[in-house]
């Protein structure tokens, strides 16, 4: 098996089981009936602090576990993880102009983003 290979099946493992991990908060706190989206909240820190820690100790990690772990299971669980850690990352080197940068136009985009998806989407199905 190539290096390639093994490299994507370790994303795909990862992301797998951090979208189950997602998963089965969203249906542990769904039966409360919470107008707030504190199944969204809490996969969001909780995958936060799992890569955060894992940034942390990654030099120990084999690069297969690393791939397995920071990238697919912390993207899989929650790509704002990476956004997070990517934005921290940008204050820590001083670019404080890039983080906010990064904060905005990843917020606001996307939200447009979402709204021209659904535009797109209301108008194929009519």
């Amino acid at each position: 098996m190539s290096n390639a290979f093994i490299s994507f099946f370790m994303v795909f493992l990862g992301g797998g089981l951090g979208s189950m991990v997602r998963y089965g908060i969203a249906r542990w706190l769904t039966p409360m009936n919470l107008v707030f989206p504190y199944a969204t909240l809490t996969a969001n820190i909780v995958s936060c602090i799992v890569l955060g820690y894992l940034v942390a100790i990654q030099k120990d990690l084999s690069d297969p576990l690393r791939l397995l772990l920071l990238v697919g299971f912390c993207g899989g669980f929650s790509t704002f993880s990476t956004f997070s850690n990517e934005t921290f990352a940008l204050f820590q080197e001083g670019n404080y102009t890039y983080a906010f940068i990064n904060i905005l136009v990843s917020v606001v985009v996307c939200l447009i983003a979402i709204y021209i998806g659904l535009m797109i989407g209301k108008a194929i199905n009519l």
